[in-house]
């Protein structure tokens, strides 16, 4: 076998998926940057760079909390409409207390809903389809709320907290913050009553028990009862 036929037979095998691929940055488009860091900045969200250059060209970045994806924008960047970026998303465990947060910090913020038909959470109109409340039994992936920025880029709330399978690396347990570490014991800990109330006595392994049903929930796999 030749040196070319091993390194093309090496390339083939490599693959995408041997390659991290690390959606880290989105652009959005604004008319008036000063205007949108001023509101990004007013609910939040880091800060990470505000690069003018001589040419006109300026990017700046902000990160939601907790996020590992940030936000990009500026002038000379995209030749997008200002306002058509529609329906970004912005994940959070407990959509009530995102919402609130929100609303605290000036956003002009929907009530939490869940789509009564599908999509309606994408509807422009803000109301049709939409159903007022959480899902119910707050169903992981079915609870919403939109705001949108000064030049109307619309984001969409969602709350997640039973992952789909597969969306998660079972062998990897991390938390992006306090808060989602926080809202996952809870739900950890509301479980675990149930189950003691099933066994009808205490149960002393409560740490290893509330553990596993947290790795278990994070990854998407069938909980522990």
């Amino acid at each position: 076998m030749s040196m070319t036929e091993v390194r093309s037979s090496d390339a083939s095998g490599a693959g995408v998926n041997d390659v991290d691929m690390k959606l880290e940055v989105v652009v959005i488009p604004v008319s008036d940057v000063d205007r949108a860091k001023e509101f990004y900045g007013s609910l939040g969200w880091r800060l990470d760079a505000d690069f003018p250059f001589d040419n006109g060209f300026r990017v700046v970045q902000v990160t939601p909390p907790g996020s590992g994806c940030s936000v990009q924008f500026g002038t000379r960047m995209t030749s997008a409409a200002p306002g058509s970026a529609q329906g970004n998303y912005l994940i959070v465990s407990d959509i009530e207390a995102a919402r609130d947060e929100l609303a605290t910090h000036g956003a002009d913020v929907s009530e939490v809903f869940y789509p009564g038909t599908p999509g309606a959470q994408f509807q422009t109109d803000g109301t049709t389809g939409r159903v007022n409340g959480p899902a119910p039994d707050h169903a992981s992936y079915s609870s919403f709320a939109t705001f949108s920025d000064p030049d109307g880029n619309t984001w969409l709330l969602q709350e997640i907290t039973t992952r789909l399978p597969g969306r998660i690396d079972s062998a990897e347990t991390a938390f992006a913050s306090t808060a989602d570490l926080a809202s996952a014991l809870r739900r950890a800990a509301a479980a675990h009553g149930e189950h003691e109330k099933r066994t009808g006595q205490a149960d002393e392994n409560w740490p290893d028990w509330c553990a596993d049903y947290m790795v278990r929930e994070r990854a998407g796999t069938k909980l522990p009862v």
